[in-house]
């Protein structure tokens, strides 16, 4: 009688799901583990993982501790889920855990790990590295593009102003504003419109849409990755979704750099870099660099840069703003602050910011409560580790999670309560010193631009508090606000904030 082929199919993996528990057994005997939930057959513990994976890890933390091992399908990861552990990844023995291990959104949406975030550790990552703090990041370039970031916050209070009274969608007012910064500082001009004019423009609803399906993919659960074997199915079509992902980014992207050659060509000896994508073809050049800069490097760094500085501002605002409605007495501190010290007659400037502890620490309390990167993006282990007599073997996967440290009882009083007062007059910062608080990670895997996403949310959050009163739609109450949030590399609303503003400056600051 002739064996049906679905059975011969599910003899080997059944044959196969045997040799790997056998497998696991054997060296979970001979290596101290970390405690954990027991794993599945080949699925590991991803039935653990719900649909906010940061939020499931916290729960599971709970019962088996601060460091936790965990199967996600064929691959070993540790969690940790305290400051002590945080500090033990990001910092004791931050080069152990430096690396990153391949996905397939690396692969495909960062020109095969090309970027600074999906680069494993080696002689291009520490170029790269090289670049963004001594080139790219210096605080000389970042004064220098002051006066774009002062412009484009002008033209986002402008707008909000012209719709004073009628209910406002801030994401979108948001989204403009970053990606308007983004797009002159790093390609010089803007590149996006409402709608596009020409073959050069792409729609801003278009690039949203782009980049929001960027950050979802790089931060989704692909079976592929952690599954090998099941890869080539594609189960979820995510792996189709990123190659037509990449291919959009890909043209905008040869347009830009096509066009700065142009004007490299065009103006030979008398070339002076105006932008960020300038600075890198002028480094492209060098051959003093350890690493050759390939044409696909520069679109994977323009990419990073682009992508990030605009979700990541955009989302920690529109947080900000969701969490002072539902307290609005933090509103009226905002307020006190910001009429004694700047007064109602300008604007705030960056300059100002030193003097305003509240305002910073309304930023502050929104990136404990609401990290952008509430996993950070994964490390991997480089070489065997010890950590409390337990071992952590080379080529595993470590997730931080900085959302679950954010809320932890442990360290902070009330943790589920918006308190900006508690960062009034504490030495905590959020620039990788401090391990109760990590919005942009720590030690050499820190975001290398922390400090120009500071200067964005702080300018302009400072300026959307001083600017006007803030209230929700009629008929809305602060109990119902919805605050949940969406899965993916970063943390958005899942509802995105509908509210109504109120001017409170003299209307000719509005029309300067």
């Amino acid at each position: 009688m002739e064996i049906p082929l679905s059975a011969i199919y599910l003899a080997i993996v059944l044959v196969f799901t045997l040799l790997t528990v056998l497998a696991g057994g054997r060296r979970r005997h001979k290596l101290n583990l970390p405690p954990g939930p027991r794993p599945w057959p080949v699925i590991g513990n991803l039935n653990l993982i719900g649909r906010l994976p940061y939020r499931s890890l916290a729960a599971l933390a709970q019962k088996h501790g601060p460091l936790m091992h965990l199967r996600f399908g064929s691959f070993p990861v540790v969690v940790g889920s305290s400051v002590d552990m945080a500090k033990f990844f990001l910092k004791t023995h931050d080069l152990s855990f430096v690396s990153r291990r391949k996905t397939a959104a690396g692969k495909y949406t960062f020109y095969n790990y090309s970027n600074i975030g999906w680069s494993p550790y080696g002689p291009y990552w520490r170029q790269a590295r090289r670049i963004c703090i001594m080139e790219l990041f210096t605080t000389k370039r970042l004064d220098s593009y002051q006066y774009i970031r002062v412009e484009e916050v002008r033209c986002l209070l402008q707008d909000i102003f012209r719709s004073a009274e009628t209910p406002v969608l801030l994401k979108d007012h948001l989204f403009t504003i970053n990606l308007n910064i983004m797009s002159r500082m790093v390609l010089g001009r803007k590149y996006t419109q409402e709608q596009s004019l020409s073959s050069a423009i792409v729609p801003q609803e278009e690039f949203k849409e782009m980049v929001e399906e960027l950050l979802l993919l790089n931060g989704v659960i692909n079976v592929g990755d952690l599954i090998p074997w099941l890869n080539f199915l594609d189960l979820q079509g995510y792996v189709k979704r990123m190659k037509m992902l990449g291919k959009r980014f890909d043209r905008f992207l040869e347009h830009v750099l096509d066009e700065h050659n142009e004007r490299r060509r065009r103006e030979g000896k008398a070339f002076v870099p105006r932008d960020m994508a300038d600075v890198l073809l002028e480094l492209a050049d060098d051959d003093g660099l350890e690493v050759k800069l390939e044409r696909h490097c520069l679109k994977a760094f323009i990419l990073d840069m682009f992508v990030a500085g605009t979700d990541t501002s955009t989302i920690t605002i529109e947080w900000a703003i969701s969490e002072i409605l539902k307290r609005p007495e933090t509103f009226d501190k905002a307020t006190e602050e910001l009429d004694r010290v700047i007064g109602r007659g300008r604007w705030v400037e960056e300059e100002d910011m030193h003097r305003l502890p509240y305002i910073e620490a309304i930023v502050k309390e929104t990136m404990r409560m609401h990290p952008v990167a509430p996993l950070l993006i994964p490390r991997f282990s480089r070489e065997h580790t010890t950590v409390d007599g337990y071992d952590i073997p080379a080529r595993t996967g470590v997730l931080v999670n900085v959302w679950a440290i954010g809320r932890d009882p442990a360290v902070w009083d009330a943790p589920e309560e918006f308190r900006p007062e508690r960062f009034v007059g504490s030495p905590i910062d959020v620039k990788g010193h401090h391990f109760e608080l990590l919005p942009f990670g720590a030690g050499r895997r820190m975001c290398p631009g922390y400090s120009l996403g500071l200067k964005v949310v702080h300018l302009s959050l400072a300026n959307l508090l001083h600017g006007f009163k803030w209230r929700l739609p009629p008929g809305m109450t602060a109990e119902e606000l919805n605050m949940d949030e969406i899965p993916g590399a970063t943390t958005p609303r899942k509802v995105p904030l509908q509210t109504v503003v109120e001017p409170k400056l003299p209307s000719h600051l509005y029309c300067a």
